[in-house]
C-alpha cells in the first residue's frame, strides 16, 4: 500500500523513469505500486489481477482507470484523514498496525502464486534495501500528517518525482534533461512557500506561533519521505520485472513491522489506543489504504500514464477540503501557491513522458 503514503505508500512510478510497462507518472503514498503494471506473475491473484487471456476477451470501459484513480486518491486521502484524527497513537505505532493489517493479506497471495519468500538469490540486497526505505517513508508519512497540516503534508509528497529524476541519473544513468531541472525549481519553490523559513519570509510570515517548530519538523519528515520514497521507486526500478510485486510488498510489510517494533520499543511508546475510536480508525487506516492500492494497481493496468498521473493530483484537492472540513483549518495563500507549483511540476513531467511515449 502506499505510503499514505501515497508509502509505504506511497507509493506509483515517478516522471524520472522511463519504465516500460506504462505505469503512471505521479507522486504517491505507496511506492509498491509501481509494479504493478507489470507481468502478473503465474496464476491469477484474487485481489489484484486477472489472467491475461480474461484481459484479451474483455476491453476495459473508457474512462475506467481514471476512475479508478479518482476513487484510489479520495480512498488514499480519507486514510490520510484517519492517520491525522489519531493524535493519540505514535506514528510508528500505526505504521505497525498497518504493517500487521497487509501482511494478512500478502501471505495467502505469496502461497497461492508460490513465489517463495525470499526471492531470487541476485535480487535479496535490493528487496532489503526497498523493504527498509519503504517501511521509513511510510512512518515518516504518517509523521507528517500528524505533525504538520493535511494538506502541507500532501503537497510536499509530490515533490518525490524531483528526487526520482535525480536519483535515476545518478544510479541508472537516465538523462536529466532541461525540462527535469526546470520541475526541479517549480517543486523547490513550492516547498519554500511552504515551510515558509523566517529567514526569508520573517517571523511575521510563518503565521504559527510557537506551533511552527512542530511545522517545520512535519515539513523536514515529508521531505525526507519524498527522498525515500523516490530511492524506492528507483530500487523497483533496477529490479523491474525479475521480482514477483507481492514478494516486494512482503518485504516492505516485514521489514516495515521489525523496524515500527525496534523504534517503539527504543523510544517507549508502544501502547493500545485509549478509547475505541482510535482502534476503528486504525482499521479503517489499512482498509481504506489497501482499497486505494488496488484500485490504483487497477488503473495502471488499463490506463496510460499521463492520465492516471494528472489525475493522482485529486489527492491535493481531497486533502485541501478534508482540512477545511474536518480541522476548520483554511489553507494560506502560501499553501495555495506552493501547492500550484508543486501540482504543475508532477503535472508537467507526467505530460512531458506522455507526449514522449505517444511518439
Amino acid at each position: 500500500m502506499r505510503p499514505l503514503d501515497s508509502a509505504g505508500a506511497a507509493e506509483v512510478p515517478e516522471p524520472g523513469l522511463r519504465l516500460a510497462d506504462d505505469a503512471p507518472q505521479g507522486a504517491i503514498e505507496e511506492p509498491a505500486a509501481a509494479e504493478a503494471g507489470g507481468t502478473p506473475g503465474p496464476g491469477r491473484c484474487w485481489l489484484f489481477g486477472s489472467s491475461p487471456c480474461e484481459a484479451k476477451k474483455k476491453a476495459p470501459c473508457p474512462g475506467l482507470g481514471l476512475f479508478y484513480t479518482l476513487l484510489s486518491a479520495f480512498l488514499f486521502s480519507v486514510a490520510s484523514l484517519f492517520v491525522k484524527k489519531v493524535q493519540d497513537v505514535h506514528a510508528v505505532e500505526i505504521s505497525a498496525f498497518r504493517c500487521v493489517f497487509q501482511m494478512l493479506v500478502i501471505i495467502p497471495c505469496l502461497i497461492y502464486r508460490k513465489t517463495g519468500f525470499i526471492g531470487p538469490k541476485g535480487q535479496r540486497i535490493f528487496l532489503f534495501l526497498r523493504g527498509v526505505l519503504g517501511s521509513t517513508a511510510m512512518i515518516l508519512l504518517y509523521y507528517a500528517f500528524q505533525a504538520t497540516s493535511l494538506a502541507d503534508a500532501t503537497v510536499i509528497t509530490f515533490s518525490s518525482p524531483v528526487f526520482t529524476s535525480i536519483f535515476a541519473c545518478i544510479f541508472l544513468k537516465e538523462k536529466y534533461s532541461p525540462w527535469d531541472a526546470l520541475f526541479t525549481v517549480f517543486t523547490i519553490t513550492g516547498v519554500i512557500l511552504i515551510v515558509r523559513p523566517p529567514f526569508l519570509f520573517g517571523a511575521s510570515a510563518a503565521g504559527r506561533g510557537d506551533s511552527y517548530s512542530l511545522h517545520l519538523k512535519g515539513t523536514i519528515a515529508a521531505v525526507t519521505h519524498a527522498v525515500f520514497a523516490a530511492l524506492t521507486l528507483v530500487i523497483l526500478r533496477k529490479m523491474g520485472k525479475s521480482v514477483d510485486y507481492f514478494l516486494s510488498i512482503w518485504y516492505y510489510v516485514i521489514l516495515g513491522l521489525l523496524e515500527s517494533i525496534i523504534v517503539l520499543f527504543i523510544i517507549g511508546e508502544w501502547s493500545l489506543p485509549y478509547c475505541g475510536l482510535d482502534r476503528l480508525f486504525l482499521i479503517l487506516i489499512g482498509l481504506f489504504g489497501l482499497g486505494g492500492q488496488v484500485f490504483l494497481t487497477k488503473a495502471i493496468q488499463i490506463e496510460k500514464a499521463g492520465p492516471v498521473a494528472i489525475m493522482k493530483t485529486m489527492d491535493v484537492v481531497f486533502a485541501f477540503i478534508f482540512q477545511i472540513i474536518f480541522f476548520n483549518d483554511v489553507p494560506t495563500w502560501w499553501t495555495v501557491g506552493g501547492a500550484l507549483c508543486v501540482i504543475a511540476s508532477s503535472t508537467g513531467a507526467a505530460v512531458r513522458k506522455w507526449c514522449q511515449g505517444s511518439k
